[in-house]
């Protein structure tokens, strides 16, 4: 009884944007929905029951959708990659016990098992690797669009949070970084693959690592009280995203300037405090935090991305801060109890900001 409440209480099964968060679609109860994520406009809707996993190919009519298992054409055992210009699915593939998260680029597919880890060759789905990983009861992963930097991020310790990076072109494990003392969850790339933000289990603090060197880490924290971290997100970049943001079981969205912390990180380590001042303390000491409280009900799952980054012009600056930039991004936030939120977040060279609701709107009421 107590499970059935909370699904009533939420609606949403799962929520995904696709690659570049022009589009995203919620997964329910009767089926799946896709949206306009500029116009907010219900693009595809397709009632044929409950399912657990749905994600886009870009704006592609290629979706992989996982049903929920309540009816017996909806295994949770069963991906399908589904048409929707035809309405029909394209390829089915079975597997032995429950598709935990599934992801997808131009490249590579890949399928997330409790124990196991495939990847697909997208367009022959011929499969290219398995990896053997420890047990991931959340099917927690992370996966970049990019094929110049196409990773694939798993947990690599249940008791600690370890992650092993894996190079899904080349198939061979790039490297494995200690992230957390607690296991994690929550980790994404940033859309280039160059940067990992990954959060523990104990919600306090957020770091970010480079690919490519496997140690550098700038860390963020998101409070001081244990909390769920329900999502991460990059902003936008070609190089070092500008913004990371965060949700959790606090109801707060958390955004974190990248560039800001480098740059304290780099006064304080000319210190003769900072120096001696390890990373594990110095996390607490960033500043670069700008929060926007209760934007969701405590408790209620949310995920929020960053889908796009406007620089502006700030005529207020003065000409001693004028290598500081002024922005403003536009966040989504997806309520899994059935809303859509976006706010713009707007800061100016002298680290101010403010939010600014754009639109809300009902994902469930939506009309095609």
């Amino acid at each position: 009884m107590a499970a059935a409440a909370a699904a009533d209480a939420n609606p949403i099964r799962c929520a995904s944007f696709n690659q570049d968060n022009s589009c995203f679609v919620i997964g329910t109860k009767d089926g799946f929905r896709i949206f306009d994520s500029n116009t907010g406009r219900l693009l595809y809707q397709r009632d044929i029951g409950a399912f657990v996993i749905v994600e886009m190919l870009f704006s592609s009519s290629l979706l992989a959708i996982v049903g929920a298992g309540e009816q017996a054409s909806l295994s949770p055992r069963r991906l399908c990659l589904f048409n929707t210009e035809t309405g029909a699915a394209l390829r089915e593939l079975n597997f032995l016990t429950s598709i935990l998260a599934v992801r997808v680029n131009r490249k590579r597919l890949i399928v997330v098992l409790q124990g196991k880890t495939f990847i697909y060759d997208i367009n022959s789905l011929v499969i290219l690797d398995t990896i053997d990983t420890v047990p991931n009861l959340k099917g927690l992963c992370a996966f970049s669009p990019c094929l110049d930097g196409c990773f694939l991020a798993l947990p690599a310790s249940t008791t600690k949070g370890s992650v092993l990076v894996y190079n899904a072109i080349d198939l061979h494990s790039h490297c494995e970084i200690d992230a957390h003392r607690s296991p994690l969850t929550a980790m994404v790339f940033s859309s280039n693959g160059m940067y990992i933000a990954t959060a523990s289990e104990q919600g306090t603090i957020i770091r970010v690592h480079s690919i490519s060197e496997a140690t550098k880490s700038y860390g963020f924290r998101r409070g001081t009280y244990t909390s769920t971290v329900y999502s991460l997100s990059f902003g936008p970049s070609i190089g070092l995203p500008d913004i990371l943001l965060a949700t959790s079981s606090s109801g707060s969205v958390h955004a974190f300037l990248l560039g800001s912390a480098i740059d304290q990180r780099s006064k304080r380590s000319s210190t003769f405090l900072g120096s001696i001042i390890p990373d594990s303390v110095s996390d607490a000491l960033d500043a670069a935090h700008h929060v926007l409280h209760n934007a969701v009900s405590p408790g209620v799952k949310s995920y929020a991305v960053i889908r796009k980054v406007d620089r502006a012009d700030d005529s207020s600056k003065s000409e001693s801060t004028s290598e500081s930039t002024s922005f403003r991004a536009t966040v989504s936030i997806i309520t899994y109890n059935g809303y859509f939120l976006e706010y713009f977040l707007n800061i100016n060279h002298r680290n101010e900001s403010s939010w600014t609701l754009d639109r809300e709107f009902n994902l469930l009421t939506a009309i095609q």
